[in-house]
């Protein structure tokens, strides 16, 4: 059967029930979709909500893509909105259900926070992933056994069986990167990251070895920040996220021990994004990263 290709609320969806995006991708377009809609029409947040029994705070967190839609709440807005087009409001309602299609995480629910979910559905559907690390190998450059003693230490309640499952959705989250349509990731970490040995020498010499190999690939960019150039601007860890949808605004994540943030007012975008700009310059090129880990890796071999 041959693959059509048609638009639903400015996101390609295929008749095969495949889309360009993941089902946070498409909350977060069908969102922004219907905000325009409403204003389009005049109609403020309290009086769509009352339409579909609800209130204004609960049709912004549906313009926000921040929680599933229902059919029959989005059929009643189109009519509000005066969507009356009978392939227009099917593509709209396909499109909810395809929103509403659980992530291939939704397996890890009982073990990975709501706050977390939320990014790694934003993260399956970005084209550009910027990102800061200062104690840590970025989590989509770990090896599974650097990811398994970042799993483990310091958490002695820890099950096994729980440690590896959070092994296999970090593996899981790297498949990003065999796919057709991959996104560029771009990644700064502090060199202190490569004298960490988390987990033990050999460990970190595996890992070592792994982002050796990983930086072969066009998608993937690394560079070190030298010890002695300090954090250039940059209080701590951060990821931007960058959407081919232009829907989708871009997203800055911080995350903490007890959850994250997620920014995408222009304003905070902006300054993350300079700041991201200042780590790109004051970092070693690519080049110099690549000597920099094979002098790491030699030091470590020595330790051995």
């Amino acid at each position: 059967m041959e693959t059509t290709v048609w638009k639903a609320g400015g996101l390609d969806v295929t008749t095969d029930g495949a889309a360009t995006g993941g089902p946070t991708a498409r909350r977060l377009v069908l969102g922004s979709q219907l905000r325009r809609l409403r204003e389009a029409s005049g109609i403020s947040r309290e009086d769509a909500g009352y339409e579909i029994r609800g209130s204004g705070s609960k049709i912004s967190r549906l313009e926000l893509g921040r929680v599933g839609f229902k059919e029959r709440d989005v059929a009643d807005l189109l009519t509000l909105y005066g969507v009356t087009d009978e392939s227009e409001r099917g593509s709209f309602l396909e499109l909810v259900r395809q929103s509403n299609q659980p992530g291939w995480w939704h397996r890890y629910s009982d073990l990975v926070p709501s706050w977390f979910q939320d990014y790694v559905g934003l993260e399956e559907s970005a084209s550009r992933i910027q990102t800061y690390e200062i104690q840590f190998v970025p989590g989509l450059l770990q090896t599974e056994t650097y990811a398994r003693a970042i799993s483990s230490q310091g958490r002695p309640e820890a099950v096994e069986d729980e440690v590896e499952r959070r092994v296999r959705l970090r593996m899981h989250r790297q498949r990003l990167f065999t796919q057709p349509n991959a996104p560029r990731l771009w990644a700064v970490i502090d060199e202190s990251v490569l004298h960490r040995p988390i987990g033990g020498v050999e460990v970190l010499r595996e890992q070592i070895d792994h982002l050796l190999e990983v930086i072969k690939l066009p998608t993937i960019s690394l560079q070190v920040l030298p010890l002695d150039l300090g954090r250039s601007g940059a209080e701590g860890a951060f990821t931007i996220l960058r959407f081919a949808e232009q829907e989708i605004p871009d997203i800055v994540y911080l995350e903490h021990l007890s959850g994250a943030l997620y920014l995408d007012k222009p304003e905070d975008v902006e300054l993350y994004s300079k700041v991201s700009h200042r780590l790109a310059v004051d970092a070693q090129t690519p080049e110099a990263t690549r000597k920099t880990l094979h002098a790491a890796r030699k030091a470590l071999h020595k330790e051995i």
